[in-house]
């Protein structure tokens, strides 16, 4: 049977430590930012594709609602 003090030392409880030098760790930073800063482009591009779709499918079905307010308003004068 184990007890609790046996399992604290069997099971390693640290992580790997990695040691970089200050330009590794710049280039590290920098390349990380041009990551983030790609992806934020990217978004931003599918979002205003979105958009313009979002806005053309909205202009089109506006269109079609008025042609038949106009349809149903001519039928109902006569």
């Amino acid at each position: 049977m184990y007890s609790m003090f046996d399992l604290l030392f069997e099971t390693p409880s640290y992580r790997p430590v990695y040691v970089i030098s200050d330009s590794e760790m710049k280039e590290l930073k920098k390349n990380q930012h041009q990551e983030e800063l790609d992806e934020i482009t990217k978004q931003k591009v599918r979002l205003k594709d979105a958009f313009k779709a979002q806005l053309k499918h909205l202009e089109e079905r506006e269109k079609e609602i008025k042609k038949e307010l106009k349809v149903l308003s001519a039928s109902k004068d006569k």
